[in-house]
C-alpha cells in the first residue's frame, strides 16, 4: 500500500526526523519526500509519500499518526490511499475546447480520476457527455433562479459523492454555499489579462493595445471573484502579425494545457494552501 501525507505546521526542529522515523517504526520506506519553509511565516510544509510492505491499516495508521505527531507540533494535514480515485464534476458553459480536452485525456488513461458527471446551464455540451458516456445535467441559472440551481448542483454532486470540481470554461459566478463546501477543491481557468482587460472582449481589447504576450491562469475558487490561489499559469508571445482570431485560439490552447495542468496537480496531491498562496510540489 502507498500512502501520501501532506503537512503543514509552524516550523521547529524535529519535525522530518520524527515523521520519517514514525513512517519507518510502521515498516514503510519512503519513496519521496520534498520540503518548504516559508521564512515570511515561519511555516513548514512537507509531502511524502510512503510504500509499506507489511500490512497496514490505514485508519489506526492516521490515528496513531494524528495522536502521536499531528498534536504535538500543531500539525494541519491530509493523508491519502493510492487507490484512492478521485471524484471530478465537471462544470461548462458553451465554450467547449477545456472540456474536451479533459475528456479526451481522461478517455486515455492520463488523467487518473473518474468523472461521474457533467453540468452546464447550458445544453450544448450534451452531445460531448454522449460521447464520453458520462451523465449530463442541464441546469440553466439566472439571478432569479441562482439558488435553486445551486442547491441542485450540490444534490447531485453530494448523490454522486464528488470530491473536486472544475470549471472547464464555466461563465458563472459560483455561490458561497457551493464554495464552502469545497474549500481549495474547485478549480477555475480563465485568461491571465486580468485585471488590465476585463470584460466580455478581453482579446479584441488587448489586440487594440498591442500586447506582445497573452497568457493562462488556473486558480482555486474563493468569494473574491478571480482572485483564489493560484495553480498553474503560462505564457506565449504574440506579435503585430496576429490578428484578434489568432490571439483567441493561442488563448485557448493556453488554457487547455494549463488547466489540465492544475488538474494533474491537485489529483496528484502536490498542492497546498496557505494564506491565499499555494505551495506546488514537484
Amino acid at each position: 500500500m502507498k500512502i501520501t501525507i501532506l503537512i503543514n505546521c509552524p516550523d521547529q526542529s524535529g519535525i522530518i526526523s520524527t515523521v520519517t522515523n514514525f513512517i519507518h517504526t510502521k515498516g514503510g520506506n519512503i519513496v519521496y519526500i520534498d520540503q518548504y519553509v516559508d521564512k515570511e511565516s515561519s511555516i513548514f510544509f512537507m509531502r511524502l509519500e510512503s510504500i509499506f510492505s507489511t500490512p497496514v491499516t490505514f485508519e489506526d495508521f492516521k490515528s496513531n499518526f494524528d495522536s502521536q505527531l499531528a498534536k504535538k507540533y500543531q500539525m494541519q494535514w491530509e493523508m491519502h490511499k493510492e487507490i484512492t480515485v478521485p471524484k471530478m464534476a465537471l462544470f461548462v458553459s458553451k465554450y467547449d475546447h477545456c472540456l474536451y480536452d479533459l475528456l479526451s485525456r481522461y478517455s486515455s488513461g492520463e488523467l487518473d480520476v473518474d468523472i461521474p458527471l457533467i453540468i452546464s446551464n447550458h445544453d450544448k455540451a450534451a452531445s460531448i457527455a454522449s460521447q464520453f458516456s458520462i451523465p449530463f445535467y442541464h441546469i440553466p441559472v439566472s439571478k432569479a433562479t441562482k439558488k435553486e440551481a445551486e442547491d441542485s448542483q450540490l444534490a447531485l454532486l453530494a448523490k454522486y459523492k464528488i470530491d473536486f470540481i472544475v470549471l472547464a470554461r464555466y461563465m458563472q459566478i459560483i455561490g458561497q454555499n457551493v464554495i464552502n463546501q469545497f474549500p481549495n477543491k474547485i478549480i477555475n481557468i480563465h485568461h491571465s489579462f486580468l485585471p488590465a482587460f476585463a470584460g466580455a472582449k478581453p482579446y479584441h481589447a488587448a489586440y487594440k493595445r498591442g500586447v506582445k504576450i497573452i497568457g493562462a491562469t488556473s486558480h482555486y475558487v474563493t468569494a473574491d471573484l478571480d482572485e483564489g490561489p493560484i495553480i498553474e499559469q503560462d505564457v506565449a508571445t504574440v506579435s503585430h502579425t496576429h490578428n484578434i482570431e489568432d490571439l483567441i485560439a493561442k488563448g485557448r490552447d493556453l488554457e487547455k494545457i494549463v488547466l489540465a495542468r492544475a488538474v494533474k496537480l491537485h489529483i496528484n496531491r502536490k498542492t497546498m494552501v496557505f494564506n491565499n498562496k499555494t505551495v506546488v510540489f514537484t
